[in-house]
């Protein structure tokens, strides 16, 4: 039996307005989610101790430069178990404080922020064509980028978490709305 292996990901929202939420393009050359859309995160790796903010706050500084330092870790959504790999996956609310983005080239060829208002109100249910198949999942679409699959998933739980409320009222305490 293969255990899944636990992964986080940072929903990372900047504390200044637009309030920026952190997406990653990765490279082709990764072995898993080639040239996808995603969020910053990744494995658990041993330097990690079994914590996933841990992994979630290291992999953001591996790929976007957002130093630890600068990140307040708010919430943690419901596990999400990857349906094409062996990742259960941890996603992490955070509010971030503005510095330059800087991306690892081995494993990301892009990063870029979408507004907070804009993943609440145009997130939407759709279909994807995806190696020959129509794929039912939660989608974005932001300029020329198509946000769908693990990361629209991770997305609507996010969604659905702010609508409840408490979430909201708790990351809205923390921006700052010049």
């Amino acid at each position: 039996m293969n255990a899944r292996r636990p992964a986080a990901v940072m929903i990372a929202i900047a504390q200044r307005a637009p309030h920026g939420i952190i997406f990653i393009q990765r490279s082709e050359e990764m072995r898993s989610h080639a040239g996808q859309i995603g969020l910053p995160g990744g494995g658990m790796d041993d330097i990690d101790a079994g914590d996933l903010r841990a992994t979630a706050l290291r992999e953001m500084h591996e790929e976007v430069g957002v130093a630890p330092e600068l990140v307040t870790i708010i919430a943690q959504l419901p596990d999400i178990r990857a349906r094409i790999n062996r990742y259960v996956v941890t996603p992490f609310v955070a509010v971030y404080e503005q510095t330059p983005l800087v991306i690892d080239g081995s494993e990301t060829v892009g990063v870029f922020t979408v507004p907070l208002h804009t993943v609440l109100t145009e997130l939407r249910d759709g279909l994807t064509e995806y190696a020959g198949l129509s794929i039912p999942t939660p989608i974005l679409d932001f300029g020329d980028h198509h946000i769908w699959g693990l990361t629209g998933l991770i997305l609507a739980s996010f969604v659905g978490r702010w609508k409840d409320g408490e979430l909201a009222r708790t990351v809205e305490a923390m921006l700052h709305h010049a």
